[in-house]
């Protein structure tokens, strides 16, 4: 990849392109809109990280009891994960993505 500096001088940038941004819309934003989107995107980062947890246990063919047995997690946690009321993180979000990319090591260090 080649990389280019490039300056650009303050005093020219009236004269760049505006690019597509709605100001008028940006301009009616208001705070209550700026909360909705936050827990909105919140919202979806738990689906998508229960999707992720239910698939990697999914792959694994094992039942969430089982699951949670193999990992050493509180089946409520596993239930609470896929269901998208939590979110793993730290040490068992990195074990969710080891399981992910290589089952059988992390299953086999786990035993």
């Amino acid at each position: 990849m080649k990389k280019v500096k490039v300056k650009i001088d303050p005093a020219t940038l009236a004269g760049l392109p505006r690019g597509r941004v709605d100001e008028n819309r940006l301009d009616a934003t208001q705070e209550k809109d700026i909360a909705s989107q936050i827990a909105q995107d919140d919202a979806e980062a738990m689906q998508d990280a229960a999707k992720f947890a239910r698939r990697v246990r999914r792959r694994l063919g094992l039942s969430q009891l089982e699951f949670s047995r193999r990992i050493d997690v509180s089946f409520e946690t596993i239930r609470n994960w896929e269901q998208g009321k939590r979110r793993p993180t730290g040490a068992a979000k990195a074990l969710l993505k080891v399981l992910d990319k290589a089952p059988e090591a992390a299953l086999s260090a786990l035993a």
